[in-house]
C-alpha cells in the first residue's frame, strides 16, 4: 500500500533558495523518488541559487552505502544540481553521519550538513 509523500518542495523567490522538507523515516528511494517528481513537474526554477535539504522533522532509515547511491545520483544530474551547494539539515545527531559521508564523495556540487536552518541559509548565500 503506497502512503503519502512525506516531503514537500518550496522556492524562496528572494533568496533564490529551493527547500525540499521531509518527515518521518526517509529512506534513499523517497530522496532519488522526490527529486524525480520535482523533475517531472519541472518545480525547480532556472533562477534557483542553492538548495536546503530540511531533515528536521525526518530520520534517515537508510543502509549502508546509500550515501553513495545519493551522490551518484547528484553527479547523474549535474545538469540540474551541478555548481550548485547544498545545506542539509538534520535535527539527530545520530543523521548527521550520512550527510557527512555524502560530502566525501561531492564532485560538481556541494554539500554540507547544518543543525540549523539558519546556519544552511548563510551558507547556502555565501
Amino acid at each position: 500500500m503506497k502512503t503519502e509523500p512525506t516531503y514537500r518542495f518550496e522556492y524562496d523567490a528572494d533568496s533564490g533558495i529551493f527547500y525540499k522538507h521531509h518527515t518521518g523515516p526517509t529512506t534513499f528511494e523517497e530522496i532519488r523518488d522526490s527529486w524525480l517528481f520535482a523533475f517531472e513537474h519541472q518545480l525547480i526554477p532556472e533562477s534557483v541559487k542553492g538548495f536546503i535539504l530540511d531533515y528536521l522533522e525526518a530520520a534517515f532509515a537508510m543502509h549502508e552505502d546509500d550515501h553513495e547511491k545519493i551522490a551518484a545520483f547528484y553527479r547523474e544530474h549535474l545538469d540540474v544540481f551541478g555548481n550548485y551547494k547544498f545545506a542539509i539539515v538534520v535535527g539527530r545527531p545520530q543523521d548527521v553521519v550520512i550527510p557527512m559521508l555524502v560530502t566525501e564523495l561531492d564532485r560538481g556540487y556541494t554539500s554540507k550538513a547544518f543543525s540549523t536552518m539558519e546556519a544552511a541559509r548563510a551558507w547556502v548565500l555565501r
